[in-house]
């Protein structure tokens, strides 16, 4: 993270510095102002999430202490230890993986969050390098900005809202492009490990036992994209249920467990508000390199004539930018979609509408989960998660582009 913050801070203030001598009167300033804007959003940012973090990890202790998440983690394991062979049998980075990977699929990005801190967390408790992202820290993380989707539910909402005559097309072409990035950042991430190897000093984890048969994290796997189907039907009515039905259900399960829900709960929420305030040194950092980088132009200078390049290809350049705002911003691209959206002259429904949606659904803000994830645990050399995440993200872009042009051009 040294380079790539070094390298985003220096060549903003480059363009900025070129505008204003250039005769580009408030270059600078505009830089200045973007820098504070930035930094000053980095706190309230971390105290918003301190309530989410308090809310699911207290949960997620619930969970863990009544069984749950070691039964969960049981039955989607051996698909896991296929993927993580160095993680023990039985341990709890398992559950807390599964958990954090079901809301991603699920589109609930606000528990996604705690539960892959959490999982973080116990990679890192493997970890035997402190300090220094392991193989499968970086494959989880690949599998996170990868950003596999079944219902992208707030981009569902956001194309209902805008006037859309079928707000969920996008679900299959998002769900398309999600399978080819995980696809994708999961060889890359194998492929590149040996490019950055941890320190020989530190000899890695042990693999644990082999894995089990498939057939009931297949049967599981039904259910959930049955699941999926009754969400798309029926996801108006479902869909504010989603919610307050699992915070329900954990309660409930931990009580005929004979859990102590208040005490766990509070001692998971603690810890929550922990994570949050520990991670707003890391938050200041990549959103006062990402604010400089948005402020000074840099992006538009390079996206904008590339996307005049690719706009035979299908990718104008307006969903060049978008591709390239969503690795730095959830908040920026999301009103970016938002405003393309309601121009009457693109419009939901159009190629350019149904492939921006798609991008904002099936790609992921790299840069911020990799600075909250690795903040969370302390891990400043991130050896070649950047680059699987990058990987990934350009993969979704071109299966966007590919299944878009298919069904929509």
């Amino acid at each position: 993270m040294n380079a790539v913050f070094l390298v985003l801070v220096v060549v903003s203030f480059v363009v900025a510095a070129a505008a204003e001598l250039s005769g580009g009167a408030g270059a600078m300033e505009t830089l200045s102002a973007g820098l504070v804007e930035a930094v000053a959003g980095a706190v309230p940012l971390a105290l918003g999430l301190v309530g989410i973090m308090a809310l699911f990890l207290g949960l997620m202790k619930v969970a863990e202490a009544g069984g749950l998440l070691g039964a969960v983690a049981r039955l989607l394991e051996p698909p896991l230890r296929r993927l993580f062979p160095e993680i023990p049998a039985g341990h709890p980075a398992m559950g807390a993986m599964v958990m954090n990977l079901a809301a991603n699929l699920l589109g609930l990005g606000n528990a996604a969050t705690p539960f892959g801190i959490r999982a973080m967390e116990h990679l890192e408790s493997l970890n035997r390098d402190k300090g220094t992202a392991s193989n499968a820290q970086v494959l989880f993380l690949a599998i996170n900005t990868a950003g596999l989707t079944l219902l992208p539910t707030n981009v569902i909402a956001l194309r209902a809202a805008t006037g859309s005559a079928e707000p969920a097309s996008i679900v299959a072409p998002t769900l398309i492009a999600t399978i080819i990035a995980t696809l994708v950042a999961v060889l890359a991430a194998r492929g590149l490990q040996g490019l950055w190897q941890p320190r020989p000093s530190e000899p890695l984890p042990e693999a644990g036992a082999a894995p089990g048969p498939l057939w009931p994290s297949i049967a599981a796997l039904a259910v959930l994209l049955a699941l999926s189907g009754a969400l798309l039907a029926w996801g108006k009515a479902v869909g504010p249920w989603i919610m307050p039905s699992l915070v329900v259900g954990l309660l409930v399960y931990g009580a005929a467990r004979r859990v102590r829900l208040y005490e766990v709960f509070i001692e998971g929420a603690k810890e929550g508000f922990d994570v949050a305030v520990r991670i707003i040194p890391y938050l200041v950092a990549i959103l006062a390199a990402i604010g400089m980088v948005r402020a000074s132009g840099a992006m538009d200078l390079l996206i904008r004539p590339l996307g005049r390049l690719t706009e035979g290809l299908g990718l104008p350049a307006e969903a060049l930018v978008m591709a390239a705002m969503r690795t730095l911003s959830g908040s920026g691209s999301y009103g970016m979609l938002a405003a393309n959206l309601k121009d009457p002259a693109i419009g939901p429904d159009s190629y350019l509408g149904a492939l921006l949606s798609t991008l904002y659904g099936s790609t992921e803000t790299t840069f911020y989960v990799l600075a909250v994830y690795f903040g969370a645990v302390q891990v400043r050399r991130i050896r070649h998660a950047l680059a699987v995440g990058l990987i990934a993200d350009l993969a979704a872009l071109v299966s966007a582009v590919i299944v878009c042009r298919l069904l929509f051009a």
